[in-house]
C-alpha cells in the first residue's frame, strides 16, 4: 500500500523531540569525590541529560572539586576561565561547580569567575538539576550551600562507570580534627548508614553482574560511631563475606587509632575479604604525628601491621605520607624512613606538605623551607620505589588470579597486552591469549615474569580463563547479546571506582 501524495512531504516537517543536553562531569581529588560524580552523572540523566560523546563540547559542564590537593582552587580557575570564551560563544551552555572547594569558597566562585550558573555543596549534590533549571529560567547563578546532610547520598541515582566492581559508601564526614587536613569542616561529622541499606545496595549491585565492591569512608573504621556499635565494622565485613556471589571485598580508608583486632580477624576470617590494606602512616615522627594531631603514635601504626601480616602473610600494605610538615627536622624525616623500611610497604602515595588556608597547620611556626621539603619528598619516594620494587620481586614466578579490569593498562594496546588486578590489588599486565578474549570482569590465572615498582607482567599464557556474570554485565553495556536478564532489584546501576591520580587520604 503506498501513501497518498504529499504524506511524505508531511512526515518530514512533523515535528522531532529535540535531543536531549549534552553533560560533562570533571572530577577531583579523592574516591568519595570519584563516588559522588557517580550519582551526579545518575541525577544528570535522570533529569533527561545524555553524556556528551567524547571530543564533543557539552551543554552542562560540572566541576567536582577538591580543596585537599596543592594549587586546587588554581587549577580549578584555570579551567574556568578557558571555558568563558566556550561559553560565551554557545547560547544556553551551562558550567556548574561542586565538592569541596565549592563548599568552602562559595560566592567567591561567582565572584571570581561571573559566568558560572551554578555552585553546590558537598552536602546538596542531589540538588543540581533544580539549580541548573533555577538557573536557566531566572539567566541568573544560583549559589546554594548546606552545612549539613539533608539526604543520605546513597539514595540518590548513580551511574556507575563500568559492570564488575563498586563502591559502597557506608559513611559520610569526619569526626577527628588533622591539623594538615580541610575535610571535615567541609563534609561535616561522621554520619553512618545503617548495616541493613549498606548489605541491600551491596546485594542488589552482586545482582546487577558486580563481583566486586569497595566500602568507602572517610575513616571507614569507625562505622558504627553514630549508633553506638563499637564492632560494627567488622560485623559488617563479615555479613559482606555471606553475600552470595560477591567475590571480592575491600575497604578505604581505615584510621589506625581505630582500627581494632576485631577487624583483623574479620579480615582473615572472612574468604572474599581481599588480603590488602591501605592505611595512612602520614609521618614516622611521634612528634610530627602529636603536631598533627594524629591521635597514634608509630609504635601502635607498626603493631597494626605485625598482627595483619601474623593473620594474612601475604598482605599487601600501602600508605600515605606527607614531608615537610611545620616544624618537622631531619631527625623526624628519618624516624619517616626507618618507619618505611620497617613496614616494607607495597606502594604509598608520597606528598610535600603545603598549607591549606583555614587550617591549624597553615599557621603554625617553623615551615620548612620549599627546597628543604623537595629533597626530603624525592629521598622519600626513592626509598618506597626500592622496597616496593623488592616486595614485587618476590611475587615473580607465583601464579595469581586476575580480575580482568578496564582502562588501567594504558600501553596495554601498543604491548598486546590486557590488565587485571589480583587479590592484594597489585596491577599485573598479562599477555593477550589466544582464542577466546577475556573481558573486564572475568577472571585469569596467570604466572608472575617480571617485576617493577608499579606493576607487576605475566608475559606467559593465560594458565585459566573464568568467565563470569561481570563479564556478561560488561557485554550487555557494549549492547552485546549476554545471558537473559534476571531480576533487577530497584537500586542504581553498577560500575567500577574508576583508576584515581594520587591524593592525600582522609584518615
Amino acid at each position: 500500500m503506498t501513501a497518498a501524495p504529499g504524506f511524505e512531504t508531511l512526515a518530514a516537517l512533523a515535528p522531532h523531540p529535540p535531543s536531549p543536553r549534552t553533560y560533562e562531569v570533571k572530577t577531583y581529588g579523592c574516591q568519595m569525590n570519584v563516588h559522588d560524580s557517580e550519582r551526579l552523572t545518575g541525577l544528570l540523566e535522570q533529569a533527561g541529560y545524555a553524556a556528551a560523546p567524547r571530543g564533543e563540547q557539552a551543554d552542562v559542564v560540572v566541576f567536582n572539586t577538591c580543596a585537599v590537593r596543592e594549587n586546587a582552587d588554581n587549577k580549578l580557575y584555570g579551567n574556568l576561565s578557558h571555558l568563558a570564551p566556550v561559553k560565551a560563544a554557545r547560547p544556553g551552555m551551562q558550567i556548574a561547580v561542586g565538592g569541596c572547594l565549592a563548599q568552602k569558597d562559595r560566592d567567591t566562585i561567582t565572584a571570581r569567575a561571573p559566568y558560572v550558573d551554578v555552585v553546590f555543596g558537598t552536602h546538596n549534590i542531589g540538588s543540581l538539576p533544580v539549580l541548573l533549571e533555577r538557573a536557566r529560567v531566572a539567566e541568573e547563578a544560583q549559589v546554594e550551600i548546606l552545612e549539613s546532610l539533608d539526604v543520605f547520598p546513597s539514595t540518590l541515582p548513580t551511574k556507575r562507570d563500568s559492570a564488575y566492581a563498586a563502591w559502597v559508601s557506608v559513611s559520610v564526614g569526619c569526626n577527628n580534627t588533622c591539623t594538615f587536613c580541610i575535610v571535615p569542616a567541609l563534609r561535616g561529622k561522621e554520619k553512618d548508614r545503617r548495616p541493613g541499606e549498606i548489605l541491600a545496595e551491596v546485594e542488589a549491585l552482586v545482582a546487577e553482574g558486580v563481583t566486586e565492591v569497595t566500602l568507602l569512608g572517610q575513616n571507614v573504621n569507625a562505622y558504627g560511631v553514630e549508633f553506638g556499635d563499637r564492632q560494627a565494622f567488622s560485623k559488617l565485613l563479615r555479613a559482606c563475606g555471606q553475600v552470595e556471589g560477591l567475590e571480592r571485598v575491600r575497604f578505604t580508608s581505615p584510621h589506625p587509632a581505630e582500627f581494632t583486632d576485631d577487624v583483623i580477624e574479620a579480615m582473615a576470617e572472612t574468604p572474599t575479604v581481599m588480603p590488602q590494606l591501605h592505611m595512612p602512616l602520614q609521618s614516622g615522627s611521634d612528634r610530627v604525628l602529636k603536631a598533627m594531631r594524629r591521635s597514634y603514635r608509630r609504635s601502635k601504626f607498626l603493631g597494626i601491621i605485625e598482627r595483619v601480616r601474623a593473620a594474612m602473610p601475604d598482605a599487601a600494605i600501602t600508605t600515605d605520607i606527607i614531608v615537610g610538615f611545620p616544624g618537622e627536622t631531619e631527625e623526624d624525616f628519618l624516624e619517616t624512613l626507618e618507619v618505611v623500611r620497617e613496614a616494607r610497604f607495597a606502594g604509598a602515595f608520597t606528598f610535600q606538605y603545603s598549607p591549606r588556608p583555614g587550617t591549624p597547620a597553615a599557621t603554625m611556626a617553623d615551615q620548612v623551607p620549599p627546597e628543604v621539603v623537595k629533597d626530603r619528598y624525592e629521598r622519600l619516594a626513592a626509598e618506597v620505589n626500592r622496597i616496593a620494587w623488592e616486595e614485587n620481586q618476590r611475587l615473580v614466578g607465583r601464579r595469581v588470579e586476575l580480575l580482568v579490569s578496564e582502562g588501567e593498562g594504558r600501553k596495554d594496546a601498543a604491548t598486546a597486552r590486557l590488565s587485571g588486578r589480583g587479590p592484594d590489588n597489585r596491577l599485573v599486565h598479562f599477555a593477550l591469549p589466544e582464542g577466546e578474549r577475556p573481558r573486564p570482569g572475568d577472571v585469569v590465572t596467570v604466572e608472575v615474569t617480571y617485576a617493577a615498582p608499579h606493576h607487576l607482567v605475566a608475559d606467559g599464557p593465560v594458565l585459566a580463563l573464568r568467565r563470569t556474570r561481570s563479564g556478561d554485565a560488561w557485554d550487555a553495556r557494549q549492547g552485546r547479546p549476554g545471558p537473559a536478564a534476571g531480576v533487577g532489584l530497584g537500586m542504581p546501576a553498577v560500575g567500577v571506582p574508576a583508576p584515581l591520580p594520587p591524593a592525600p587520604a582522609c584518615g
